[in-house]
């Protein structure tokens, strides 16, 4: 079973792409963030013609997120418990969703990206981490056993590996300690990195700004990952960073990031060009409402 994450940066424009890599890669799961499309404007129908079940949510043109698995989707859920709003007025963001897919349940996580160190996004964003930890806590908590896998742009390096330079990042977000403590804490909840075992650093990463020529530079940042329980941790037998999808006219600013799982997928009849259409209304913690196809 392979699972993956992806920062597409906006799906419409990209949906061919995305169709092709998963075709490409035979990816069971897929993981999406920054659709940047209403629940009504979202391509629905070139997932299910390639076979995947979809499971979004997205308010408006900013953030958005979602689930495509060709191996089950069910049990959906919209947004975190006690997640934090933000704005004026307030709003609970599109950031987060997660459903089961096969055995293993599978969030797709959009982390605010802080601004400024004085930006009300900062604080913002280490609550929004806080509400994580607690949820992936809860989970656990609950059920110890339990195959979880949150994925998504945590919009943090923890490590000073994870960016080209560290000088360049003084009195920057995404490194300070408050962030990187509060990824830290997602970890100690129970969830490991399941990429860098297979991937380690120095200078692997899975974003690259567009400015300045970044990629071909080589001046990236790793702030996209795939945290899994340990049950999730032992059933992992792979994992890498698809960096040739950052190549290109047309690619994302982020690259994909993929697991494989020694888990039985089971089998799900999604005959091309059929959508399956099941709307099970609200059955989280954000506005709005969410769409099985």
């Amino acid at each position: 079973m392979r699972i993956a994450t992806w920062n597409v940066n906006s799906l419409r424009t990209r949906i061919d792409r995305v169709i092709a890599w998963l075709e490409r890669t035979g990816t069971d799961v897929l993981a999406i963030q920054e659709t940047k499309a209403t629940d009504a404007k979202f391509p629905v129908e070139p997932f299910t013609q390639a076979g995947y079940q979809v499971a979004r949510h997205g308010i408006s043109q900013w953030n958005g997120v979602a689930i495509v698995s060709r191996v089950g989707l069910a049990e959906v859920e919209i947004g975190l418990p006690r997640c934090p709003p933000f704005g004026d007025p307030p709003v609970i963001e599109a950031r987060a969703i997660g459903a089961r897919c096969g055995d293993v349940t599978v969030w797709s996580l959009y982390v605010p990206n802080g601004r400024e160190i004085d930006h009300p996004h900062y604080s913002y964003k280490l609550e929004w981490l806080a509400a994580l930890r607690d949820m992936g806590a809860a989970r656990l908590a609950a059920d110890s056993t339990a195959l979880i896998a949150l994925c998504g742009d945590f919009n943090v390096a923890p490590q000073d590996d994870d960016v080209w330079d560290m000088a360049a990042f003084e009195g920057r977000t995404h490194v300070t300690q408050p962030e990187r403590d509060a990824f830290q804490a997602v970890v100690d909840a129970g969830f490991a990195d399941l990429v860098r075992p297979y991937a380690p650093g120095p200078g692997v990463y899975t974003f690259w700004d567009y400015q300045q020529l970044r990629f071909p530079k080589k001046e990236g940042m790793r702030i996209d990952f795939l945290l899994g329980s340990a049950a999730l941790q032992a059933a992992t037998v792979g994992a890498h960073i698809d960096r040739e999808e950052r190549k290109g006219k047309g690619a994302s600013d982020h690259a994909p990031v993929v697991i494989d799982v020694d888990r039985p997928a089971p089998i799900v009849a999604v005959p091309p060009g059929a959508a399956i259409v099941e709307p099970t209304g609200s059955t989280g913690h954000g506005e709005g409402d969410v769409q099985l196809w």
